[in-house]
């Protein structure tokens, strides 16, 4: 296998850099540039040459020996100054070595899946921690990372294999008298496998708005001061304000940190009745987006019709706080009133809801999770007809586990391992 190397961490001026290199001459590749031998493992400080003996830069190389390193393999890390022309001198020198050659995104990653480090969903995991923005997209993506998902996804499949073992062995003995109904066991073992199984399906859908991000739409007639509630949450000047009422026609989109999770609000279109046809796209659309937004705050008086319907868990708030005597359950984007009061409302509400989110985290998860559910329902029917069914309850089961192995990137993943690691930098 190619010895690799690339920059690990972000391209521009930092204090230090990280360049890291995986392969057989990932060693001997450092101790070239650092001018004598390294330890197998370990950290040293030298000073780095190129070829000509020209000096580099003199930074920290680690070293990691497989198979106790991230890739599995040798890995060389370079701790290096941050400098856009010496980070540029050293990739060079290094491109220089014969049989090394610069990364492809995720190619790293990829290694420590082919060499067992981590399974598909911690790759996913992993990918995710990257791309976290929030504390609830940081905790999600922390637990898909440590293997959570795998842990549970082999729990099932020892279930599964000691299911499909009882009833093989029935099928190997069936000349003979077995001494005990295996039936029991085995419905036990399908039944536990298939309500995790469902409970998990269940939460996928939150927690793919946990890692995505909810929807919050603001709903209100025209001049409800959407815009300007719009503004004070963001804490900028994100939509035109103006006193003339259709002035929003388009989604406004913001988004934000709200009490650890990912929020987008969405500013949409003022809801009437109106002639012009530019602005009625824009309402047509505020209505759509607003059906399917994760939540609503509606901006509108008590007895205001805005006919859009209210869902479960939607929150209702009167305009213009800073005009009323009676400000309850009224905010106002002017003087900020209200506005602590909302933003709580909201994130309880999107809290709340995200309790019910499980370890999967994506719809090939769901897709799996839902394959093994259905191949473990017809196990059960089949069982009811009892043993001259056995051999196809067993072959269903089979499939059960074959969904599970495919969860975690066992098998027949391979298509979509181009399209997952191609989202990483070159340093993964």
């Amino acid at each position: 296998m190619d010895t690799i190397f690339a920059l690990a961490t972000a391209r521009g001026k930092a204090g230090v850099a990280v360049i890291r290199l995986s392969g057989p001459a990932a060693h001997s590749a450092a101790s070239q540039l650092a001018g004598g031998p390294l330890p197998t493992r370990g950290m040293v400080l030298r000073r780095l040459r190129d070829e000509t003996g020209a000096a580099l830069d003199e930074g920290l190389i680690l070293t990691f020996k497989n198979p106790a390193s991230f890739t599995g393999e040798d890995v060389a890390e370079l701790q290096v100054h941050g400098s856009l022309a010496g980070i540029a001198g050293i990739l060079a020198a290094l491109g220089k070595i014969e049989g090394l050659r610069l990364a492809e995104p995720g190619e790293f990653t990829r290694r420590a899946l082919e060499n067992g480090k981590l399974d598909l969903a911690q790759v996913e995991g992993l990918a995710d921690l990257i791309d976290a923005e929030t504390e609830a997209q940081r905790k999600q993506a922390h637990d898909l990372l440590d293997g959570a998902l795998g842990r549970l996804a082999e729990s099932w499949r020892r279930d599964l294999i000691r299911a499909a073992a009882l009833i093989e062995a029935v099928i190997d003995f069936a000349d003979e008298d077995v001494p005990t109904d295996v039936t029991p066991e085995v419905m036990m073992l399908l039944d536990r496998v298939e309500r995790e199984l469902q409970a998990q399906t269940s939460g996928v859908r939150m927690a793919e708005r946990i890692r995505e991000g909810f929807e919050v739409a603001i709903i209100g007639a025209p001049n409800a001061g959407k815009s300007t509630l719009l503004n004070a949450l963001a804490g900028r000047d994100a939509a035109i304000i103006s006193e003339h009422a259709g002035t929003t026609r388009d989604v406004i989109e913001v988004r934000m940190d709200l009490e650890g999770l990912p929020v987008t609000l969405l500013d949409t279109a003022g809801l009437r009745e109106t002639a012009d046809a530019v602005e009625g796209i824009g309402i047509a659309l505020a209505r759509k987006r607003a059906e399917t937004a994760d939540l609503r705050v509606f901006l509108a008086e008590d007895e205001e019709d805005l006919d859009v319907a209210a869902q479960s868990g939607d929150i209702h708030v009167r305009p213009k706080a800073d005009q009323r005597s009676d400000k309850s359950r009224a905010v106002s984007g002017v003087t900020g009133e209200g506005l602590d009061w909302l933003t709580r409302e909201i994130g309880k509400t999107l809290t709340d809801r995200s309790a019910s989110a499980g370890l999967a985290t994506r719809e090939r998860h769901r897709a799996a999770m839902q394959r093994a559910s259905l191949s473990l329902s017809s196990a059960r029917a089949i069982l009811n007809t009892g043993p001259d069914m056995y051999d196809i309850a067993a072959e269903e089961i089979r499939n059960a586990i074959r969904a599970l192995e495919s969860l975690v990137g066992r098998i027949d993943v391979e298509n979509l391992l181009d399209e997952i690691f191609a989202s990483f930098c070159l340093g993964k």
